[in-house]
């Protein structure tokens, strides 16, 4: 475009996806190969120009007239519908599905690149169509054809949307207490009972019908996680022709009303309870995915891509909030440099203070580290469904699971402090309602709680990835840190510093996680877990900085130069965090877990 966004950088894109990740380089693979570098220029054209023109000018809007509940009817914005409209009539929605489904078959590289735009301009509205691809994912992975034929297609097509249905009001994150149960049917099909709590995108009048996908209990079900089965559950019921048909007994109990992300609709689900008895029997209808039991692991391929989704969400929320901030900085003026004699000289800009550099370089290290964590873990997807060897495959695999938990939580932590730290950079002005930085933060904030909060984030990283087959996945990590470290330190000078700052680092990371282990206590091990998260997160993210800094070389342009000072700042200001952090934990401190409750 002929002007720079305010929310994303293209030119940092194109540096991540072509001259650090090789994107084109998937073109030479069966699956991608009707696709150029000219089509992956075009749908991120295509991705900024709709969310520029249809999702960034109601994102306000979205949040001073939130969805509301007239006890019948959700109510949103007109222009929410008009903006997914064109999001969904550009075929953008199916971009990364099969060609047989209509898809683009769009790498998941380049999926998250267009993807964030949307989250950047509009993350309320942008969550209906994101959920929707999730449901139309698992499905296909794990549905039966009918039911691929029956929601998918219309979910790809807009004409559907979905969502995700797992936790409960008295159970919340607690899965293994959910009680939520599905009695069978004569025919096959089962009668959906209880109530779920937290539903994004649970009720609204965007799309002809909602396709939620529920976890419950049938009868006989073993407790805990391992008795749980995934339901189709749709808000009307649809006809073997694909017609739409009677209301199902789904209903809305009323809203939760958020501190910010108030544009997608966050619903009380009660299934059952009478309102609705489609074909005069009790109960919401539905259809079971895949074989009994095995619901939770169906609805992880779901979680999993959601909690990248939310990295995203986070981190695309903070580059906005920090392009925002440094125009606001180029533009403010006010005082004068700190040698300055002459009160009466002229006001610099806010930009040329040293402390205000400082709070744009911790933004562009923690917004920039994040989108190119994120992209690197969409390589990694295309790299697992896509290599030409097994081996690569397994790979990819295991170094995505062990980078979830932190693709999910590290942007959600930072970009959140990114977003903390644009409010500041405007002064008084960014804690007002007339400027964007303060809605961003608050629609942050949600980030590091939904899909897993940073917590349990944190014990799925030290209590699972991090010890899953023998510690295979930590170890793959740190073979492919240790290769980037090692190539740093052949190019030599400043490279060979920041290589061995790494190296450093993770040798700290393997040992303090075979202490943390060596106890054979698991809450011993677990109690500073999200300690552990941070440590690790941040010695990560200088990896992928590092990464970024050797993709520099020969450049000596004013980008590529920002490049490397952001790698050093990280470096010099962000790594030394992890020191302290991993003398705690190699202690092995038991100071939370030894505190009574009655000391509160």
């Amino acid at each position: 475009m002929a002007t720079s966004s305010l929310l994303l950088s293209r030119r940092d894109l194109d540096f991540l996806l072509h001259e650090w990740l090789d994107a084109e380089e998937l073109t030479r693979r069966p699956r991608f190969a009707e696709h150029s570098r000219e089509t992956f220029d075009a749908v991120l054209d295509l991705s900024e120009q709709i969310a520029t023109r249809h999702f960034a000018p109601h994102n306000k809007k979205n949040d001073q007239q939130e969805p509301r509940f007239d006890g019948e009817r959700v109510h949103t914005v007109p222009e929410a519908k008009q903006a997914l409209d064109a999001f969904t009539g550009a075929d953008l929605l199916a971009a990364p599905m099969d060609e047989e489904l209509g898809g683009m078959q769009l790498p998941q590289l380049l999926t998250t690149a267009c993807f964030s735009w949307f989250q950047a301009a509009n993350v309320g509205t942008s969550a209906y169509v994101f959920l929707t691809l999730g449901n139309a994912r698992l499905l296909c992975e794990h549905g039966s054809q009918t039911q691929i034929d029956t929601y998918v297609r219309p979910m790809l097509a807009g004409r559907f949307f979905g969502t995700m249905c797992l936790s409960e009001p008295q159970a919340g994150s607690s899965l293994a207490d959910v009680t939520t149960r599905a009695e069978p049917q004569p025919d096959g099909s089962y009668r959906l009972f209880g109530s779920k709590m937290w539903i994004s995108a649970g009720d609204h009048e965007l799309a002809e019908n909602i396709v939620h996908l529920v976890l419950a209990r049938i009868p006989g079900a073993p407790p805990g996680v391992k008795g749980l089965s995934l339901f189709i559950v749709p808000k009307y019921l649809v006809g073997e022709d694909g017609s739409i048909g009677e209301r199902n007994d789904v209903v809305t109990a009323g809203l939760n009303h958020k501190m910010g992300y108030r544009g997608t609709t966050n619903t009380l689900l009660n299934f059952g309870e009478g309102a609705h008895t489609p074909d005069g029997k009790p109960g919401a209808a539905a259809q079971i995915v895949g074989i009994p039991h095995c619901g939770l692991s169906y609805m992880f391929h779901m979680m999993n891509g959601a909690r990248i989704g939310v990295g995203a969400g986070a981190m695309a929320l903070g580059y906005t909030g920090y392009l925002k901030s440094l125009a606001y900085a180029r533009e403010r003026p006010q005082g004068r440099p700190v040698a300055a004699k002459d009160a009466t000289a002229p006001q610099v800009p806010i930009i040329e203070h040293a402390d205000v550099r400082r709070m744009l370089l911790a933004q562009k290290s923690y917004v920039e580290g994040a989108l190119a964590l994120l992209l690197y873990c969409s390589r990694l997807v295309d790299e697992q469904q896509t290599a030409e060897r097994e081996e690569e495959r397994s790979h990819a695999g295991l170094l995505l699971d062990v980078l979830t938990p932190i693709a999910k939580s590290w942007p959600s932590q930072w970009c959140l402090e990114a977003n903390s730290l644009a409010i500041q950079v405007h002064g008084g002005y960014g804690y007002t309602r007339e400027y964007d930085v303060e809605q961003h933060y608050r629609d942050n904030r949600l980030n590091p709680i939904h899909e897993g909060t940073h917590g349990i984030q944190a014990l799925d990283l030290l209590g699972r990835k991090a010890v899953m087959d023998g510690g295979a996945g930590l170890t793959a990590l740190g073979e492919t840190i240790g290769k980037t470290a090692e190539r740093a330190l052949a190019t030599g000078g400043e490279s060979a510093e920041l290589g061995a700052a790494l190296q450093e680092s993770w040798e700290r990371v393997s040992k303090v996680t075979s202490r943390l282990w060596s106890t054979g206590d698991p809450s011993v091990a677990l109690a500073n877990a999200s300690v552990y998260l941070e440590a690790v997160g941040h010695t990560v993210v200088a990896w992928i900085w590092l990464g970024q800094f050797l993709a520099t070389a020969g450049h000596d342009d004013s980008f590529h130069e920002g490049k490397r000072q952001a790698a050093r700042y990280f470096f010099r200001y962000e790594l030394p965090r992890t020191g302290p952090q991993f003398d705690l934990l190699d202690s092995l401190d038991t100071t939370t877990l030894d505190t009574d409750p009655g000391c509160f």
